[in-house]
């Protein structure tokens, strides 16, 4: 065979492909709706300045806010979980992480730039909760999924005590006070009604949300892919397994410092519970409800997981776990892939029953 038909049969060979990693990545429309109904919810809360109210889109904009901190926190799971197959109990560590170091940068800024700056905060978070992730990540990768399990459980637990411990520093369980970011942008400050932190918190959401998709859709998202398909067989092809898996956990570790970062300057304080176990375990939660392996699914997940707890915690202030947890097993029993999946075989039964057009090809 000639050089110059190899070279051939490689680019026809290539060409489907290419084909293939454009039509992924490109946008559909109902993703252009979900990003339409979170700009939607903070429009209506110019209802009222209007003279009429919106009943179905909610105006609880802290809330709302504090729903895209949570479905980032849940993206960065997400992309370990969902895309790698690396199951960690550990991602409260960072996010904490990323919550303090953005906190103490606003707190001894006092409010001036550019130390205060948010988005620098920000920077300064993901940055401290990435370098603890890659340090980590070398143990992560040692045993099985359980292994792996306690390992980033105990990075966790050890990111906790520091935490309570050194409290001339993060404030012990008092919490960090006296956090004070400067405007976003040296424009819009920061105020009580939450309306700066919403649209700050959505656009750094949308950021990252952007980023993560060009990357699961990139040849380096199909190479996670492939490792948490058979690890074994991409090692025999010549993927650098370790490599990417201690890219992919870096990498999460650093959204989710931005997430708590997000949390520390919406909020104005940062506390241990921003590090306790129970927000490692809630994220991976609002994964499992809204659908691994769809970045999407985190961000439902997060969306359905804080209005339930809104709504019964109301309702029940004790005993509101219970029927989150009745909830989750109704979802793992009856539904694969929780509500994407839901959604999935929904629109498949939907295509199935829609006859064909006239004159189509039998």
């Amino acid at each position: 065979m000639s050089v110059a038909s190899a070279t051939d049969m490689s680019a026809a060979a290539a060409g489907p492909a290419s084909l293939r990693l454009m039509s992924a990545a490109r946008w559909r429309w109902y993703e252009f709706l979900f990003w339409g109904i979170a700009v939607a919810c903070g429009l209506s809360t110019l209802a009222p300045a209007l003279g009429f109210t919106v009943p179905v889109i909610p105006t609880k904009l802290m809330l709302m806010s504090e729903i895209l901190i949570l479905g980032l926190l849940a993206l960065s799971i997400d992309l370990t979980l969902g895309y790698a197959g690396l199951v960690t109990l550990g991602q409260g560590a960072f996010f904490g992480i990323g919550a303090y170091t953005a906190g103490l940068m606003a707190k001894y800024g006092a409010g001036v730039a550019p130390l205060s700056d948010p988005l620098l905060g920000l920077l300064g978070a993901g940055l401290a909760a990435g370098v603890v992730g890659f340090a980590t990540s070398f143990l992560v990768l040692r045993g099985s999924d359980l292994t792996r399990l306690m390992v980033t459980l105990g990075v966790a637990l050890i990111v906790e005590e520091l935490v309570n411990k050194l409290k001339d520093i993060t404030g012990g369980t008092d919490g960090l006070q006296g956090v004070m970011s400067s405007s976003v942008l040296g424009i819009w400050d920061f105020d009580l009604y939450g309306y700066t932190a919403f649209w700050y918190a959505l656009g750094i959401t949308f950021l990252c949300f952007w980023f993560c998709r060009r990357l699961v859709n990139s040849p380096f998202g199909y190479s996670l892919r492939a490792i948490k398909g058979n690890a074994l067989r991409a090692r025999a092809i010549g993927m650098p397994v370790n490599a990417r898996l201690i890219q992919v956990y870096t990498l999460s570790a650093f959204i989710a410092g931005v997430a708590g970062g997000l949390l520390a300057q919406t909020t104005q304080f940062a506390s241990p519970d921003m590090v306790a176990f129970h927000r490692s375990a809630d994220s991976l939660l609002m994964v499992i409800f809204g659908g691994a392996g769809h970045l999407y699914g985190g961000l439902i997940g997060a969306a359905i997981f804080r209005v339930m707890q809104d709504f019964l915690s109301n309702i029940t202030p004790q005993y509101w776990l219970f029927w989150v947890g009745i909830v989750l097993i109704l979802l793992v029993l009856f539904v694969r892939n929780g509500v994407i999946g839901l959604m999935m075989a929904a629109s498949q039964k939907y295509i199935a029953k829609v006859p064909p057009k006239s004159g189509a090809l039998k």
